[in-house]
């Protein structure tokens, strides 16, 4: 006899509960209570001059964006913390891609906060041609000085700015040294243009080297080695250490013939082993004399106070340059004179003339 009762699959579906406003409502609440709000100027403010790192990177991060309402906060806060800065020192490190900055980075950063230092890294990321991204990995090659509470690692993407110098480091130093660090290192992408934007806006310039890459004085440019204050010699470990030796004395020699700087300064040669952690406390001590010595006379406070005036013009440059390129009558005649250029129907001169006297 055929059982009369219906089978139901075990894949059958049943009816769900239904969404009602109640639940809705409770869903958007809690969304809201876990989501933060946008903290205030004030907010960030007092996190910052209380050394609230997550205050400081949500600071930069405002600064960082092209966003116009965010452009305004960002100038509030950089106003405001203003009083609070020029209490450290920065340095420039530069170098060639494959020299060792970011271990450099790390083993110097460690051993200044070892007596005693607050040191905030500003690495600065190259951006992708192409797809206009960046990795910031250098958190990830620095994996101690990123756990080091007294070590703040802040990668920035280059963006289009000249030779990989991220569009506002300038600011995020003056945030930098509210939040009390009283060192500050930053890191270029490599030998190029930007490091004459980075020159500017530092106390000290370290160009990183390798030795036995060939002839000391070629592949480098001039102009590096005479911004440089000194010169360090990378890698001098193992079967390197000789030609460490040869490179430094060649490069005292090669310095000896520049124009004495306006600092009274004489660049020094150093070499060090970022990987065994030699030589870098004497890095230390000879950016210590040079401090010491362009203290007593003035010449600190003098390059201070030329980066001032060279960062008002370099923001005069770039708000022109943005307020230029945002005219709308801009936008749409600039498009025009493109396709006129690749039409071959114009210059490039005559369409920016045309452009600039719109």
């Amino acid at each position: 006899m055929a059982n009369s009762k219906k089978h139901k699959s075990a894949l059958s579906e049943k009816e769900g509960v239904l969404q009602t406003d109640i639940t809705d409502g409770l869903a958007i609440s809690k969304i809201k209570t876990k989501r933060k709000l946008q903290p205030s100027v004030e907010e960030l403010v007092s996190g910052i001059l209380s050394q609230d790192i997550s205050s400081l990177s949500r600071a930069i991060t405002l600064i960082e964006s092209t966003n116009a309402n965010h452009t305004k906060k960002a100038n509030d806060i950089i106003k405001r913390c203003l009083p609070h800065t020029n209490k450290s020192i920065r340095v420039g490190i530069t170098g060639v891609p494959g020299v060792g900055k970011s271990t450099f980075i790390e083993v110097f950063g460690k051993y200044l906060t070892s007596i005693g230092k607050k040191v905030a890294v500003l690495a600065v990321d190259p951006s992708s041609s192409i797809t206009k991204g960046s990795i910031l990995g250098d958190k990830t090659r620095m994996e101690d000085l990123v756990k080091d509470k007294h070590a703040y690692i802040r990668p920035s993407a280059s963006g289009e700015s000249l030779g990989g110098v991220a569009r506002k480091t300038r600011e995020t130093i003056i945030l930098c040294e509210a939040a009390g660090f009283d060192t500050i290192l930053i890191e270029t992408v490599g030998v190029g243009q930007s490091e004459t934007a980075v020159h500017s806006m530092v106390d000290f310039f370290l160009l990183l080297k390798l030795a036995g890459a060939g002839d000391e004085l070629q592949g480098i440019k001039r102009g590096i080695i005479e911004m440089a204050d000194a010169i360090v010699i990378n890698k001098a470990d193992g079967d390197n250490i000789k030609r460490a030796k040869i490179a430094k004395v060649e490069f005292n020699r090669a310095l000896h013939l520049y124009p004495e700087k306006d600092s009274a300064w004489q660049p020094k040669v150093s070499i060090c082993s970022a990987l065994y952690n030699e030589g870098v406390s004497d890095i230390w001590e000879m950016i210590m004399s040079y401090y010491d010595m362009t203290s007593k006379n003035k010449y600190f406070e003098f390059k201070r106070n030329e980066q001032n005036k060279y960062w008002l013009l370099q923001t005069i440059n770039e708000r022109l340059k943005s307020d230029f390129f945002n005219q709308p009558t801009i936008k749409k005649e600039l498009e025009k004179q493109l396709q006129l250029i690749e039409n071959n129907k114009t210059t490039p001169f005559v369409a920016a003339d045309y452009l600039l006297n719109l």
